[in-house]
């Protein structure tokens, strides 16, 4: 597969603190790649590099090709981009707002139709101001969707979102990688990562520190299994790597196990050890 971005050696300082520190990312064209960690680890000031909003001091950047700093109104044109935080047209309605977006792309969506798959066709005629704060998020989305980006940066999307519109959210994600976009989201909702993304990387104190799918980040997949019982009333736990010849073991001549459970590592465990916080 062919690189939507390539970073080697990538390198932001501030006076007294660096923030990202020689880090190196490949993401692939076409999938969906999240970038997890704590705040402050360097997540959006990576993200900013790459979108080419901010400079960089040391390291090499390519994102479709070209380097962030240099590119010019060609290249940005093939982006899409939903910021943490979004100054919008608040007397504007969502249609206008959309409809006026659309106007900078000489390949737009159809802008009733991006506002039906952010789920705001019945909000189409108010005005922005008067969304909740989840609602605005979707108008985030549908700005940022409107020109038909070749690479998407989702910076916390589903923020003020309740858990039905994070689904349909998940939706609308999942269908533009169908279509082909690449799409590199941060998050700090580890469901959401993992329901999304192909592969993650976790972004600690500037470096990332592991790298894979959401089901083998950190060796996921390779971490013990904890089989969990109740017998004669008192409950029962064990650590194996093979819980399949465990069980089958307990279960042997036809013995009754009460509350049978099998559980791995989630990917939040995992995550948090990788960034130490494990309490």
């Amino acid at each position: 597969m062919t690189a939507a971005v390539t970073v080697r050696g990538l390198r932001k300082e501030y006076p007294g603190h660096v923030a990202v520190d020689g880090l190196d990312l490949d993401i692939h064209r076409g999938e969906v790649f999240a970038l997890l960690g704590p705040n402050g680890a360097g997540k959006t000031t990576t993200v900013e590099i790459l979108e080419g909003h901010r400079d960089r001091t040391a390291g090499d950047a390519l994102v479709l090709g070209e380097d962030p700093r240099k590119a010019g109104r060609a290249w940005r044109a093939k982006l899409g981009i939903v910021l943490q935080t979004a100054n919008d047209a608040a007397e504007l309605t969502v249609a206008e707002t959309v409809r006026h977006f659309a106007r900078y792309y000489g390949d737009a969506r159809d802008p009733d139709e991006v506002i039906e798959k952010v789920g705001l066709t019945a909000k189409a005629k108010s005005r922005v101001k008067t969304l909740s704060g989840g609602q605005r998020r979707r108008v985030d989305v549908a700005l940022g969707i409107i020109g038909r980006p070749e690479l998407l940066f989702l910076d916390e999307p589903t923020t003020g979102f309740d858990p039905e519109a994070r689904r349909q959210f998940w939706g609308l994600i999942s269908g533009l990688a169908a279509e082909g976009t690449t799409i590199l989201l941060t998050t700090h909702y580890l469901d959401e990562a993992e329901a999304l993304a192909d592969r993650v990387a976790v972004i600690a104190r500037g470096r990332i520190v592991a790298e894979g799918t959401p089901q083998n980040l950190g060796g996921r997949e390779k971490a013990e299994a904890v089989v969990s019982w109740v017998e004669a009333g008192v409950p029962h736990s064990e650590h194996t790597n093979f819980p399949t010849k465990l069980i089958n073991q307990l279960s042997a001549g036809g013995r009754e196990l009460a509350e049978l459970t099998v559980t791995r590592p989630s990917l939040e465990d995992i995550y948090l050890d990788l960034i130490g916080e494990r309490a």
